[in-house]
């Protein structure tokens, strides 16, 4: 154990309680797979704002920003800002027509849209990307237990990968919901303290210059500005194209709750980043050695009252493993109501689909734990952008055209652009240089056969009715 008081394991062992116990409880709500998936349409905007900060706001946003700040400075703060920009877009233009659609995830959407074979291809690129954040997260959470323990990557990750299993696989979305909310009031507590603490210890402002040189550390663009712009971007179109995302707009008891709980998310995200990047910029001034992805968990450590630093230490924790939980849901209903309904039992029962989404979130879960074995060093954020630059190249495009210009894209190149948008994505990893993100041409290339789509659909419409 590492500097672990007293005061931190009664703080640690009480907020794990207090969270285990409402996720118990929320869990009950649970009747139905529609209860499991989208709350059954009853979430006023608070469960909705706690659905979506409790995957957004997750290890990337605290643990990988202060380790992103700790290694390149305010680059950092394009996962929080991207993320806040997107939830405001979503409010804005998406929430309303999302909620409209009546539908449980976004493939049956592109499926009514542009035809049957939609469905396995968006869900197979899209539940790849939600895979990779998984990971993300699951790594946050590696970094958190082994700064407060002495124990091996592997068995800190089976931990976190359990805990995520027990809120999620009882509650669904209330569960995710109401814990969101919960953890997001510990975790906003905890973030904003640290936050100023940081500030102030490292001599505000003029300490920071005087520490650190303007680039990379006091750039948007440290890492490049393909590689940083593609960062936020992909957050953007990321949101906006996730599962998990349409499914807490989808909860919403009606289209006002729905867009007031995407509208306060967009507001609450970006300071949890800020206050992040001060840590991050703050260890790396005083601790220079340290691992970066310690840097959050040692600062709560070290500076928190042991009470209030253990009530934190489980907050984070229970961040990571809830943001993991809220994106093994969607992936787990997409398998569920997109593969095992549609080409596996095509009569399932309610039950049945109820019980194949539980028996989908430990199987993901499983294959996690298998995946991360030999990547524990990686860069956190490094896996949460490529996750969103994957689900926007193969989505977005498509979901717009569904969403805005329906019957009006021909369903050919919807689909090719569904297939080569993150097929350049994942190819461009390794055929494109390190400082050209893959994401941009990725989408333009998806874009594109959507345009193509449009004005081949407009000639088909003309000439039928010719």
């Amino acid at each position: 154990m590492y500097n672990l008081t007293i005061g931190h394991t009664i703080g640690i062992i009480f907020t794990l309680f207090i969270i285990t116990l409402l996720g118990y409880f929320s869990g009950r709500n649970v009747k139905s797979s529609s209860d499991f998936s989208t709350g059954g349409r009853k979430a006023n905007a608070w469960v909705i704002v706690g659905a979506i900060t409790g995957t957004l706001v997750g290890g990337s946003s605290t643990i990988g920003t202060a380790e992103l700040a700790y290694l390149y400075g305010f680059s950092a703060l394009w996962y929080n800002l991207g993320a806040g920009i997107g939830c405001l877009l979503l409010a804005l233009f998406f929430a309303e027509p999302f909620h409209k659609t009546n539908k449980g995830t976004i493939p049956q959407i592109l499926c009514e849209e542009f035809g049957y074979i939609a469905g396995p291809i968006s869900s197979i690129f899209v539940s790849m990307g939600m895979f990779l954040s998984i990971i993300a997260q699951v790594l946050s959470a590696v970094a958190l237990i082994t700064s407060m323990f002495k124990m091996l990557p592997l068995t800190a990750a089976l931990i976190a990968i359990l805990i995520m299993i027990v809120y999620v696989v009882f509650g669904g979305v209330w569960s995710a919901g109401i814990v969101g909310v919960a953890k997001l009031m510990l975790l906003y507590i905890g973030m904003i303290i640290g936050g100023i603490l940081a500030y102030k210890g490292v001599g505000g402002f003029s300490g920071l210059h005087a520490t650190f040189p303007p680039y990379p550390y006091f750039s948007l663009f440290g890492r490049g500005v393909w590689i940083d712009f593609a960062a936020g971007f992909s957050l953007v179109i990321g949101v906006i194209s996730t599962q998990t995302y349409f499914q807490a707009v989808v909860s919403g008891r009606d289209i006002k709750e729905a867009k007031k709980g995407a509208l306060l998310s967009a507001l609450i995200i970006p300071p949890i980043g800020i206050a992040g990047t001060l840590i991050g910029l703050y260890m790396r001034a005083k601790f220079p050695g340290l691992n970066p992805a310690s840097a959050l968990p040692f600062f709560v450590i070290k500076f928190f009252n042991p009470l209030l630093g253990g009530i934190i230490l489980a907050t984070l924790l229970i961040t990571a493993a809830g943001s993991a939980s809220g994106l093994t849901l969607g992936v787990s209903t997409i398998l569920a109501k997109d593969i095992y309904a549609k080409f596996i039992n095509k009569k399932a029962s309610d039950k049945e689909l109820l019980k194949m989404t539980r028996i989908s979130i430990l199987v993901v879960s499983g294959i996690t734990l298998l995946f991360i074995t030999g990547n524990f060093k990686s860069l956190i954020l490094r896996w949460t952008f490529m996750s969103m630059g994957l689900r926007g190249a193969t989505v977005f495009g498509p979901l717009c055209a569904a969403i805005f210009a329906k019957g009006r894209v021909d369903e050919r190149f919807a689909i090719l652009s569904m297939i080569l948008s993150p097929t350049t994505v994942l190819l461009g990893k390794f055929l494109l240089p390190k400082y050209i993100d893959p994401l941009i041409p990725g989408v333009l290339i998806g874009l594109i056969l959507i345009i193509i789509g449009a004005v081949a659909g407009k000639k088909t419409k003309q000439l039928k009715q010719n």
